[in-house]
């Protein structure tokens, strides 16, 4: 399953953002790729994104960087429709792979967890970042490679009314077992969900969702 929604940006999308992207906003109009691509109301994508959580039976929403980037723009978005609780409601929680992957891949000494660089490194590829569902299917790949242990999971799962508070993390000394073979039913409602919104730079992706 997936969900792909677009919406015109309520800011001015800087000329940095749109290289990276490929997005530009003419006449009220959005472009990907010099292609109009249809758009929705912020209302329209919200609740088709809940719609499709509620479908899949309250997944774990993964994504990188989702922290302190995406849901706090998810979060207002939710606030100012007052479907926060609804939201709340249609998942079991939200786990971040940025600081995950930064907790499992501490003794790697890699220069960037940027995703890009983390499957570039970790996988050997190379594929087309900044694109929604190139990203999630990448995350995806990446996160099944990483295997996280429960615990290591719990520890980095929280709530949009819990995402400002830091996640524990181990001692140095602490060792972490990568798999965990009773976690099949974590990856299956990841494979199913899409993640909510990737890095667009200086973009506002609830601007122009894509899941």
């Amino acid at each position: 399953h997936s969900l792909n929604l677009y919406i015109i940006p309520r800011c001015r999308i800087q000329r940095g953002a749109a290289r990276v992207t490929g997005f530009k906003v003419r006449g009220q109009r959005l472009y990907l790729h010099r292609q109009l691509v249809f758009t929705n109301s912020l209302k329209e994508v919200v609740v088709s994104f809940l719609t499709f959580l509620q479908m899949l039976g309250r997944p774990l929403l993964i994504g990188h960087n989702i922290r302190s980037f995406d849901c706090p723009l998810l979060a207002r978005a939710l606030d100012e429709l007052d479907l926060r609780a609804e939201f709340q409601a249609s998942v079991s929680g939200c786990v971040d792979t940025l600081p995950l992957a930064r907790e499992l891949l501490r003794d790697r000494r890699l220069q960037s967890f940027r995703q890009e660089n983390l499957v570039r490194e970790l996988l050997g590829i190379n594929y087309k970042a900044h694109d929604a569902l190139e990203d999630v299917r990448t995350l995806q790949t990446l996160y099944g490679f990483l295997q996280p242990t429960q615990d290591v999971v719990c520890r980095h799962k929280f709530t949009l009314d819990t995402m400002e508070s830091k996640p524990a993390v181990p001692s140095s000394n602490s060792k972490i077992p990568l798999k965990l073979p009773g976690q099949r039913p974590l990856l299956e409602h990841f494979r199913q969900t899409g993640k909510e919104t990737k890095r667009h730079d200086e973009v506002d992706p609830l601007q122009h969702e894509h899941i």
